[in-house]
């Protein structure tokens, strides 16, 4: 049981991270059942603006069929590779994923190769369902950070501010779960808007891109429990990676388009 309050706002839960409890297999996690929630959310969004583009639905059930997998299977890779000196001398361990460990980031990573092949495969159009697929995507992050909140995880350093979060009864931290679900709600309402007349295919996957890696570099800055390269956080190099790729992607598109016209 963890107690997860907002002192300067009055606010306080107890919060118990396992949902139901089950003999042998310990228990149903509430984290699982938030991320499940989210896919769901996902899905179906998807599969509406699907059938508005005449996508049949089918395309969008087997993309998350053959990615979920793949996403999770890349989750847990990035996890281990960068906390190899936690897993180096019980190789076993690599495979407990139930004890937690998994990276958004290399989970976004295995969702996008194994997209992109699928869509290769059955000769979609890629830019098109990739547009597509991220909008259920960044639902996907909304919801599922809030998983990071019921494990009282993924927070910062020190606080002052009203909405300072404190954890069993220690000092004022950032809520850096809260910040990115918050960045990718107002990410969301506007590229679910932008798509709707985007001026060629790809413009919603590489702006995704571009207004994800922005927010999560500097909420990544704040947090306690990032992965390093020496030095460096790991997820901050990344996120750079990502702004710079939307935006070189972007401009190029955006250019091509204009030569077309």
């Amino acid at each position: 049981m963890n107690n997860i309050s907002f002192p300067r706002l009055g606010l306080s839960f107890d919060i118990n991270p396992v949902a139901i409890k089950l003999p042998y297999f310990g228990g149903v996690h509430w984290y699982g059942v938030i991320i499940a929630a989210g896919i769901i959310l996902a899905l179906c969004y998807c599969v509406r603006v699907a059938q508005r583009e005449g996508v049949p639905s089918d395309n969008v059930y087997d993309t998350l069929i053959y990615s979920l997998p793949v996403a999770i299977v890349c989750a847990r890779l990035y996890y281990v590779i960068f906390s190899w000196e936690k897993y180096k001398d019980s190789l076993l361990d690599i495979l407990k994923i139930w004890e937690g460990g998994l990276a958004i980031y290399g989970g976004i990573i295995g969702a996008i190769i194994a997209g992109v092949t699928y869509f290769k495969i059955k000769k979609l159009g890629i830019l098109k369902m990739c547009d597509i697929c991220c909008l259920g995507l960044i639902i996907g992050q909304i919801v599922g950070r809030w998983g990071n909140f019921v494990n009282a995880e993924a927070f910062g350093g020190y606080c002052g501010h009203i909405w300072g979060m404190s954890i069993n009864g220690g000092m004022s931290v950032h809520p850096a779960f809260l910040y990115e679900s918050l960045w990718n709600l107002i990410g969301f309402i506007i590229l679910s808007r932008l798509h709707k007349k985007r001026p060629f295919y790809g413009f919603t996957f590489f702006s995704y891109l571009t207004w994800y890696g922005t927010g999560r570099f500097f909420i990544e800055g704040l947090r306690t429990d990032s992965l390093y390269i020496g030095p460096l956080r790991v997820s901050q190099i990344v996120a750079l990676l990502c702004v710079i790729t939307g935006i070189t992607v972007l401009s190029y598109l955006s250019a091509k388009n204009k030569t077309k016209k």
